[in-house]
């Protein structure tokens, strides 16, 4: 269930602001959208998977927490987060 290291790779590499960044609020919140996405492909199968509905609940709530910040400090960055992401509807 967790994402390939070609995927966070890639991921990292597209997010990231600097050569070495591996920590920013936009490389986490593209990692966490990442493993959100496969586990609610999950959970639209195994319905009943309550131990995987919650750890899904707590990833939505740290990224909701780091979008919060990044708004808090960088409204721009936060935009283009969204945007890039497609989070918000």
């Amino acid at each position: 269930m967790s994402i390939t290291k070609e995927r966070k790779q890639s991921l990292i590499a597209d997010f990231r602001k600097a050569e070495a960044d591996t920590g920013s609020p936009e490389v986490q919140i593209a990692l966490l959208t990442s493993r959100i996405g496969e586990l609610t492909g999950h959970l639209k199968t195994h319905q009943r998977d309550y131990s995987s509905r919650r750890g899904l609940l707590g990833l939505v709530s740290r990224r909701r927490r780091l979008l919060d910040y990044l708004k808090k400090v960088d409204p721009q960055r936060y935009l283009n987060v969204i945007r890039r992401l497609d989070i918000r509807k």
